[in-house]
């Protein structure tokens, strides 16, 4: 060991008496000092305009160091450029000048000769981590509450890093006398390993054996702040078969043997490094440590608890269209990502099995066959399979997949169904960016596999109410049974269904009914029914509309609420005055976490005609308004009854939405024609921003409430109902608004919810990160561009020359 130091401390001086290593630490410090710089100063200016630019500036820790944009994969995929240069001459100067004839016949075993050339590497590159840690510090100081664990963690990563590419430079250096050649080797080298990763990935065991070689992207999970022992033993284990390399490959030029003998060595190596990477990499036996301050890195607790539950593996199996747009998200060669995908599960469920079944079939894309005249699935298949380069016989035919499952339901996409013990259920794909489930649906599905009763929300139908089938702009589908949306019920975790009223009971054990916009008055049977669930205390929501007043306040009246006559307007430049935008209130923003950063920042509700509600206290019900009217720009306007209502619906289009007129009740229809042309002019002159607040005509200025929450405690659990004067915050039309931002979808999903008293969605809630303001000042960056660009690398060059102009006196 002493010997092994000797070397080392040997080579040290030879590095530190060469300008090149000086001039590395110098060229470090000056990119990553002025990477930095820049990004904080991007920042800053970002924090000192304000307003809405403020919104973005969030978990800046890793936004500045962190994949994908960050310093530290920047660096990183510089890093290969500047090791060679100092390892090409570890042992290429030895082998040149004849040294290593001296080190031969001295008593010194090859195996020290190596490891004191490695351990002076590995202090040079302590030297490089130190300059990073520099940067560190700077961003310590320079981001308000940074993330620590994740800085620190991301330099674990980048030592490591280094210190396997010092291994590998060190073993090419080996290889030949000549120094710019191992230098050069070197650089190929670490390409292959880099690009090792994307070659033969249709293959299992060759992509198994690609994924396990290739360097490429193996230290973003410590740059992002997991530290893993799998990651840890990987570069240990690299480090190690390129050292078993060198030692080999200097011993066998001091030995005489047979190329076999010699090339079984090298396997044995590769045999060995193989072995431990694969057992250091199996769920079961990896250790993780979130090194982040809000542990962003591992799933939140109610996704941990449901996987702690289970006692009995987990099943997953892909289905896999050819012909579905998303196929290239799941052919073979994406396996490893998939994987990825599904590793924060493993860490606390080790036991999920994976299968894999490609097949092709027609799907639900209009498109296939519109821009693919005269072809059928088969030959659709083939031209598919030919353009891809892939073997049609590894695919079911469309009878084939049937004969195992039916997909047609879900519209043949690509889809995984999850199986636990003998349940089954469906996690999806989506159509938005992100593509693939996130925690939140898989958690669901997950739940879904663990209970056997899922909470259920039944719509009332039969007297033309909103449905949950149709795609058009006052319709529910959207909301409740999309499969390719991410937010419907479907995928949250409810069960959904309907029911007639006039022919069938109401279910028993649903969590919900909803009442969504009664066009015709309910018969005496069904309305019997109703208020024998209400009494019986069923969760209720009831969604009406302005002209529906008499359909459902008697139904109201015993719930001490009331649809108040008139319809709601606000004044909007922009929009109609029909198109109303109350705000959460603080009983709303309680329903979830999601919901009260909504209400934070002030997001409203879209609703398109709605009518203000009225309640009183000392009734039953505990009665607290859920969203409200805002005070100065918006009211109730009192509606002659020779007026129009404006109710949305499929026919027509007014300022993006879809609207038409509908006469408010049979009286209506019989205007005459002056009366009809006056209340097209009035509602021109709204259109057009004049309408007027006319208190003596009736009008009502709020704030007023259009939705509230009821809620009272009976047969020993509490009931819960909503009661909304607008349909239309539900509807397709206002769920897929884009020129609003809104909250209808978080407060809609929230509603249903509180209904499942919190159990679906599954709350997938982190902790807000803390570092979303930079701490310096304009002068204070200037002074760190300064210190980093100017004082440290010249007293770096300072050091250097002293040292160097010494060594060439000495």
């Amino acid at each position: 060991m002493r010997t092994t130091y000797k070397i080392a401390r040997t080579e040290l001086a030879l590095l530190f008496y060469s300008p090149i290593a000086w001039f590395l630490l110098v060229a470090l410090l000056f990119q990553c000092g002025l990477a930095f710089t820049g990004t904080i100063e991007a920042y800053l200016t970002q924090q000192e305009m304000g307003g809405m630019m403020l919104k973005y500036m969030d978990n800046l820790t890793s936004n500045i160091f962190a994949p994908p944009y960050g310093i530290w994969p920047d660096l990183a995929n510089k890093l290969y450029l500047y090791l060679p240069l100092l390892t090409m001459g570890l042992m290429s100067r030895e082998i040149n000048s004849g040294t290593i004839k001296l080190l031969y016949s001295s008593p010194i075993k090859v195996r020290e000769i190596i490891f004191g050339k490695f351990l002076a590497m590995l202090f040079y590159n302590l030297m490089l981590v130190a300059v990073l840690a520099l940067i560190v510090i700077c961003g310590l100081f320079s981001i308000r509450h940074a993330d620590a664990g994740l800085l620190f963690a991301g330099l674990l990563g980048m030592y490591l890093l280094l210190c396997t590419y010092a291994a590998i430079g060190l073993f090419m250096s080996c290889l030949t006398s000549y120094q710019v050649v191992a230098a050069l080797c070197t650089l190929v080298l670490l390409a292959v390993l880099s690009y090792v990763g994307t070659l033969w990935q249709g293959i299992d065991f060759v992509r198994d054996l690609a994924y396990f070689l290739s360097i490429s992207g193996r230290a973003d999970h410590l740059f992002m702040g997991l530290i893993s022992s799998r990651d840890i033993l990987y570069f240990i284990v690299i480090m190690g078969m390129f050292l078993g390399f060198s030692i080999y490959k200097l011993q066998s030029d001091r030995e005489s043997g047979t190329a076999w003998i010699k090339a079984g060595r090298y396997a044995l190596i590769v045999a060995g490094a193989l072995t431990i990477g694969y057992l250091s990499s199996r769920p079961g036996l990896i250790g993780y440590y979130d090194a982040t301050a809000t542990k962003s890195m591992t799933l939140a607790v109610n996704a941990q608890k449901i996987l702690k539950e289970t006692d009995a593996p987990i099943e997953v199996t892909s289905y896999i269209n050819l012909l579905d747009n998303r196929f290239y998200s799941g052919r073979p060669e994406a396996r490893n990502q998939d994987m990825a995908r599904w590793e924060p599960y493993l860490r606390f469920k080790p036991d999920i099995n994976f299968n894999y079944v490609y097949f092709y079939d027609s799907t639900g894309d209009k498109n296939l066959f519109k821009y693919n005249p005269g072809m059928t699935v088969p030959s659709l298949a083939e031209k598919y399979a030919k353009s891809m380069k892939i073997d049609l016989s590894r695919f079911k035919t469309p009878a084939g997949i049937r004969k195992i499952i039916d997909l047609r339901p879900e519209e043949n996409r690509y889809v995984m169904q999850l199986k636990y013990k003998d349940r089954t259920t469906f996690l999806r794909l989506f159509d938005d960016q992100v593509v693939f489930p996130t925690e939140t649906e898989t958690s669901a599905a997950l739940k879904r596999l663990m209970q056997a009763k899922m909470p259920r929300i039944v719509f009332v139908q039969g007297e033309l109410e909103r449905s949950i089938d149709k795609v058009g702009d006052r319709h529910y589908k959207v909301l409740t049974n999309q499969i390719t949306f991410r937010n419907s019920l479907v995928n949250q975790g409810f069960d959904v269904g309907t029911v007639s009223l006039k022919d069938q009971d109401i279910p028993k054990d649903i969590t919900a009914l909803v009442i969504a916009d009664p066009k015709v008055a309910f018969d005496t049977a069904s309305l019997l029914k109703l208020q024998q669930y209400i009494a019986a205390g069923g969760n209720l929501l009831i969604a009406g509309e302005p002209g529906k007043q008499a359909l459902l306040n008697p139904l109201l009246l015993p719930l001490g609420v009331q649809l108040m006559d008139g319809m709601l307007v606000q004044k909007n430049k922009d929009f109609s005055p029909d198109l109303i935008q109350p705000f959460l209130t603080p009983a709303a923003a309680e329903f979830t976490k999601k919901l009260h950063q909504d209400a934070e920042d002030s997001l409203c509700v879209s609703m398109k005609t709605a009518a203000a509600l009225t309640y009183g206290t000392g009734g039953p019900f505990t009665i607290n308004p859920l969203v409200m009217t805002e005070e100065k720009s918006s009211w109730n306007k009192k509606i002659r009854p020779d007026e129009e209502t404006i109710e949305s619906t499929e026919d027509a289009t007014v300022s993006g939405t879809t609207t038409t007129i509908v006469v408010g009740d049979a009286a209506a229809i019989m205007q005459d024609a002056v009366n009809k042309e006056k209340n097209k002019k009035e509602n021109a002159a709204a259109q057009n921003g004049s309408l007027k607040y006319s208190p003596e005509s009736g009008d009502q200025k709020g704030p007023l409430p259009v939705v509230a929450g009821l809620t009272r405690t009976i047969n020993g659990k509490q009931q819960r109902i909503v009661v909304s004067g607008d349909a239309d915050f539900l509807s397709n039309s206002e769920l897929n608004r884009s020129n609003i931002r809104t909250s209808n979808f978080d407060f809609s999903t929230a509603i249903f919810s509180w209904f499942s008293n919190g159990e679906f969605p599954i709350d997938s809630y982190r902790p807000p990160h803390e570092d979303k303001r930079i701490s310096l000042t304009d002068m204070g960056l200037s002074l760190v561009k300064i210190f980093l660009l100017g004082v440290l690398p010249g007293l770096l060059v300072i050091i250097g020359a002293i040292l160097l102009i010494k060594r060439k006196r000495k």
